[in-house]
């Protein structure tokens, strides 16, 4: 039987190697998170130059609305 002593009650296991799925799997993870990364970052600018489009357009549309004046129909 061991005698049980400090460096054999509280040792660490060994690190096990890392199987085939597990290796696979964590490759994936990775390549999924950069994608997920780029794609938020692409959405973030494009949403940004959208809303500056809007703010322009909506400026636009207010000062082309107060320059353009009102027919007036005939009372004839």
């Amino acid at each position: 039987m061991i005698i049980p002593t400090v460096s054999n009650i509280f040792r660490t296991p060994d690190p096990r190697p890392e199987t085939p799925m597990e290796k696979t799997t964590r490759e994936v993870k990775e390549r999924l998170d950069a994608e997920t990364e780029k794609r938020q970052v692409k959405v973030a600018g494009l949403r940004k130059a959208r809303l500056e489009k809007e703010a322009h357009a909506s400026g636009d549309a207010a000062a082309s609305k107060a320059k353009v004046p009102r027919r007036v129909k005939n009372k004839s």
